[in-house]
Order: structure tokens, then C-alpha cells, then sequence
């Protein structure tokens, strides 16, 4: 896959920032709107979407997003960049000429409630489309209603291959079919650049299902690679592996082991703000890792621990730096630029356009793409298309999705880093903003 191709190709949306009548998040379909699953006789046109205003009966999007709750932080970026993009496809004509609107139901952040509010969004209020939640618990339990239904649904954030076997749910973030694999070398492969690298780790883990995998392997295949294996065969020894249970609030124990085993990185397979609460228990103990890596955190609260975090390591698909928005051109600055401003406006912490609004980015954009190569709203006939034809995507180029390996495409994940009190890019060298820092 090649990597950032010219982006004003991509869906043909031109980005003008105008305020769309129907761009607006929770709002209600009319009455007459159709559900548009295979075989329902929902009115459909074949006519491209037109340069101009779009009209007739909008065409509506539902999903889920965890507006209240343990994910609401990183959620609100997921609805500012959907309302973005909603906004800029209806002011580039809709889509099959038709306006987009969102309707948009909280789930609270309890996976128990996004099956059944999947199901309402499609049974009971006929939306034509659906677009994932956010966090790999939720999008799991979208996927089985997605199924169940025959909706097709990109989703943003949820990298566990395996277990998304459902042939129309199409990924907008991939760590490859192999993730567990692909992790833990490339950190590895980073980490041997410096003049130092390390020779023994300690592995602290959530023992969820979209973390854990990363540090054991399969729970159902005791031979399946992972971090630790991983790190044995490439002789970095470790020192301790140290798992804890999804919702863990007590640190201090854990920064104890961590400042016993006093090994040269500290590699954190988490979710969320966790690893700045180790940072923050670490601390108390006078304790700072020479070299600190967390796999999904929430980057703002990490920023916010100053010197404590400096040199902290984790993933990303696109980071605001300069260098890269250069590289990319004018299109992608302006999607950066308006989402940094709304993101500010509604008062978020940590208002950066990077690797969750990409990937909601590109999601809508794969919904549209397949929307607009089928020439229609028939769900088997939109991922018949995506199958067949990919999506053109701003941030990831030319994406293909091959159901053998449950459509998850070549990683073009990075690494950032913590430099300066900003994360920057610094692994691979052809994506990398600046060098990455040693201890």
C-alpha cells in the first residue's frame, strides 16, 4: 500500500468548511426515512453525488459513541471529527446527491448497551447506514448487530484482527491481520536505533481483550507470538510481566513491582489514561523508567504530567507536526485546523486532530467510498463494492480489504514520542517528524 496519495482525490471532497443544514449530530431521520437493509425496497438513486447542493430525502447514518462514561474523553473526538466530515460531504454534494445526517445515541461506555441500541437504530428507527462506537469492547458488540442485520459498518479503533471475523465490518486503524506480532516488532525495531537500546523490559498489561492478546498472544493458542515471546527470541530479557484487571484504580502496588524490577523500559500494553496513573504512582515513589511505552493512552492527560512523561513512547497514525502536514498539503492542514478549533471551542484537553479523529476520518470515509461505488444503499452490495474496489482515504491512501484476513490491510502505523511537551513522530524515518530520544 502506498501512503498518502493526492488527497483532494480522496471521495472527491472538497474542503470547504460549510455549515450543512443536515450535518447536525442526534438528529431524528423522518418518518419516512427508509432502513435500507438487503432486500427492503428503500428508495435508492444511482446518480452520482452531484457538485452541487445536495437534496431529496436524506440518507442517515446511526450509530453509537460514548457521550457519558469511562470513554467519553476520547469519544467527544470521535463526534467532532464525524460532524466535520458530515458537514464537508453534504457541502461537496452528499452523498448519491442526497444530504447525511447523524443520528447519534450515548452508550454510556457499557458494552451491554450498544447491541441493543444498534438494534433500535436499525429496526426501530430505519437509518440507512450504520459507523462503529468507539473502543474495541463497544465496536465488538456493534459488529454482532451489524451482523445480525446484514449492515455493513467501518469501524474506527478496534485492531483485534481475529476477532472481527464479520465480513462486512471494515477497519479504519489496522495493526495487520497479525497484530500481536506487529506491535511488539516494530516497538522493538525503534527501540534499536537508539545508541543504548534496551537489553530487559518489564511488561505491565490490561488483561482486556484489546490489550492483553499484545503481551500473551490468543488466549486459545498457547504457541501464538506476543510481547513476551517476542522479546525473548530477540534477547531482551524480561524482568517482570505484570498484568491487572480492566478498571484498575490501585497504582501503587504496581509501581512497586515496576521500581523493583528497575529494567531499562517499561512497556505498557493499556487503555486510557492508565499509564499516567502508573506515571503518577511511580512518582510517588521517586521512580522515573529510562524508557516509558503505553499502547492507547489518552494523549492529553500523558502531556499533562510535564517532565514525568517526557520521552513517553506510544502509537499513531498521524500526528499534527509540521513537517508531515507539509508533506500532505493544504486539504489535510484545513482538516487539522477546523477540527483543532472546534476541539478547543468545546473545551476538550487535548484538542490535537491525530490518531483517534483519523481514524473516525477514515471510517467515513470507507462508509462513503462504498456508498458511492455501489450507487446505492443495499447493504451487501456496499461491501460487495468495498471489497472490490477498496476506498481512496486521506490518512492511509488506497485501502484494500481482503475478508481472508478479516479485511485488515498492511499497517502504516508509527511511533510517537513525547518531545518538548508536544508528541511528535519518530518511527518510521519516512514518517518521522524528529529523531527519537534515548534516555
Amino acid at each position: 500500500m502506498q501512503r498518502h496519495p493526492t488527497f483532494g482525490a480522496a471521495l472527491a471532497i472538497t474542503l470547504v468548511f460549510v455549515l450543512a443544514a443536515c450535518g447536525t449530530t442526534q438528529s431524528s431521520p423522518s418518518p419516512t426515512a427508509s432502513p435500507g437493509a438487503p432486500g427492503t425496497d428503500a428508495p435508492e438513486t444511482d446518480a452520482p453525488a452531484s457538485a452541487g447542493a445536495p437534496s431529496g430525502e436524506p440518507i442517515v447514518v446511526g450509530s453509537t459513541l460514548s457521550l457519558t462514561g469511562a470513554f467519553a474523553a476520547t469519544a467527544a473526538l470521535h463526534q467532532i471529527a464525524g460532524e466535520l466530515f458530515v458537514e464537508q460531504l453534504n457541502a461537496s454534494g452528499g452523498l448519491l446527491g442526497r444530504p447525511v445526517e447523524w443520528q447519534l445515541l450515548d452508550d454510556e461506555s457499557v458494552q451491554d448497551n450498544v447491541g441493543p441500541l444498534y438494534d433500535r437504530l436499525i429496526t426501530q428507527e430505519g437509518v440507512d447506514l450504520i459507523i462503529s462506537p468507539y473502543a474495541t469492547p463497544n465496536i465488538i458488540a456493534a459488529m454482532g448487530a451489524a451482523e445480525r442485520h446484514g449492515f455493513v459498518m467501518p469501524q474506527h479503533t478496534a485492531v483485534h484482527a481475529p476477532l472481527m471475523t464479520y465480513e462486512c465490518q471494515f477497519p479504519a486503524w489496522s495493526l495487520g491481520p497479525e497484530p500481536n506480532v506487529f506491535m511488539p516488532n516494530e516497538l522493538f525495531d525503534a527501540l534499536e536505533t537508539l545508541d543504548n537500546p534496551p537489553q530487559s523490559i518489564v511488561a505491565v498489561t490490561n488483561a482486556g481483550g484489546s490489550t492483553d492478546f499484545i503481551t500473551r498472544g490468543l488466549a486459545d493458542d498457547p504457541d501464538d507470538p506476543g510481547l513476551l515471546t517476542i522479546a525473548e527470541e530477540r534477547g531482551i530479557e524480561v524482568l517482570a510481566d505484570i498484568p491487572y484487571p480492566p478498571g484498575n484504580t490501585e497504582w501503587g502496588p504496581i509501581a512497586q513491582q515496576v521500581a523493583d524490577a528497575d529494567a531499562d523500559a517499561v512497556i505498557m500494553n493499556s487503555l486510557g489514561i492508565e499509564s499516567a496513573s502508573l506515571i503518577e504512582a511511580m512518582e510517588q515513589l521517586d521512580y522515573r523508567p529510562p524508557i516509558m511505552f503505553s499502547l492507547f493512552p489518552a494523549p492529553g492527560p500523558l502531556l499533562g504530567l510535564g517532565e514525568a512523561a517526557d520521552g513517553h513512547l506510544s502509537v499513531s497514525v498521524f500526528e499534527p507536526n509540521e513537517p508531515l502536514i507539509e508533506a500532505m498539503g493544504e486539504e489535510v492542514r484545513a482538516i487539522v485546523e477546523e477540527f483543532q478549533s472546534r476541539a478547543d471551542a468545546a473545551g476538550l484537553p487535548y484538542a490535537a486532530f491525530e490518531t483517534q479523529a483519523a481514524g473516525s476520518w477514515t471510517a467515513w470515509e470507507i462508509l462513503a467510498a462504498g456508498v458511492e461505488a455501489a450507487g446505492s444503499l443495499d447493504q451487501e452490495a456496499i461491501c460487495d463494492a468495498l471489497h472490490a474496489e477498496g476506498a481512496a482515504t486521506t490518512f492511509h491512501g488506497q485501502l484494500t480489504f481482503d475478508p481472508e484476513g478479516n479485511n485488515f490491510w498492511a499497517s502504516d502505523q508509527g511511533i510517537k514520542q513525547i518531545q518538548d511537551g508536544d508528541w511528535v513522530m519518530v518511527w518510521p524515518e519516512d514518517l518521522a517528524a524528529a529523531e527519537l530520544r534515548g534516555p
